[in-house]
């Protein structure tokens, strides 16, 4: 797990179309405003349905919240249960 810049994770969408931006903000935070590409799964529900949504473990995901420390600590979960991230 690697935290990346914003230009960083642009590119790595734009390599890998396979790619995905996942928000990890809570709901209200989302409606509010969110990346365009961007999926939701919020920090509360990630372990309980990251399986589900992204099944493929091999699935690249760039994960963002408000400040970084709730994409820090669900890419690390996310690692665990073995998906590749990257937290930004």
């Amino acid at each position: 797990m690697k935290e990346i810049t914003v230009e960083h994770a642009r590119e790595r969408l734009a390599k890998n179309p396979k790619a995905v931006l996942l928000d990890v903000r809570e709901d209200s935070e989302w409606q509010n405003n969110h990346a365009e590409q961007a999926v939701h799964l919020g920090k509360g529900i990630l372990e309980r349905d990251l399986e589900t949504t992204f099944p493929d473990p091999a699935t690249e995901i760039i994960m963002y919240c408000g400040g970084g420390f709730r994409s820090i600590l669900t890419a690390d979960v996310a690692q665990k249960m073995g998906y590749k991230t990257s937290p930004r």
